[in-house]
């Protein structure tokens, strides 16, 4: 639903408009649960919320999006989105109405980051402005850049080594004590490097990585078909 009130006002914008919109709602937002200390009891937050996410399900809703987003994108709602994606004049033109269309894929998208902002919160029992900053905004808009904006594979794949790297930069930030000597750590390397990446990829990989590629069941069957070859020749 705030997707949707977002949305309204904000999808009438176009291109780099519409990103400084949203960015700006996002900040919007942070500000009003700083500020609204009764229900969300400002920048502390909200502690002590039960554990409910687990491994199962983490990995049940993130293999349930890729399911649902596949299907979407094969869809004529989906090959519509692609239309406006490549041309919107030559699509409104061919009768696409394209805020309709904008505008259900906005709330779609809002939907999908409830759900991880909800698995995200219950994970670590707490919830707090401080965590939703433009920080976080910044690692997701890498990860889906870094894999191919028309690519989901691309992203799902991306996204577990993000997750990987995030980590052992994690421990590059932290001081390590060895016997009796003392190294510091790095503060801020994690943006360094990830800056680095997405400079990198705008120059040399404008479409990411894997760009508009899909790993298809027919191309796994394919691999393993030829891995048995393989086999039974040696």
């Amino acid at each position: 639903l705030v997707a949707i009130l977002i949305g309204v006002p904000a999808l009438r914008l176009r291109g780099d408009y519409l990103a400084i919109a949203t960015f700006g709602f996002g900040e919007i937002i942070i500000v009003l649960a700083n500020n609204f200390i009764p229900l969300t009891n400002g920048a502390l937050g909200i502690k002590g919320i039960p554990e409910y996410t687990n491994l199962w399900w983490t990995v049940g809703w993130a293999f349930w999006t890729v399911f649902v987003l596949k299907n979407l994108v094969n869809s004529s709602f989906g090959r519509a989105l692609k239309a406006i994606r490549e041309d919107e004049v030559a699509a409104e033109a061919m009768g696409i109405n394209l805020f309709r269309h904008k505008l259900l894929a906005f709330a779609l998208s809002g939907f999908f980051a409830g759900v991880a902002g909800g698995l995200f919160v219950t994970l670590i029992s707490t919830v707090s402005p401080t965590l939703f900053t433009f920080t976080m905004t910044f690692n997701l808009l890498i990860i889906i850049v870094l894999g191919g904006l028309g690519s989901l594979t691309g992203s799902t794949i991306t996204a577990v080594l993000f997750a990987f790297l995030q980590e052992g930069l994690r421990e590059v930030e932290a001081p390590h004590t060895i016997g009796s000597w003392t190294f510091p750590g790095i503060p801020g390397m994690r943006m360094v490097v990830f800056s680095i990446i997405l400079v990198i990829l705008m120059i040399f990989y404008r479409r990411g990585l894997f760009g508009r590629w899909e790993l298809s069941w027919q191309e796994v069957l394919n691999l393993l078909h030829r891995g048995k070859k393989t086999h039974e020749k040696s």
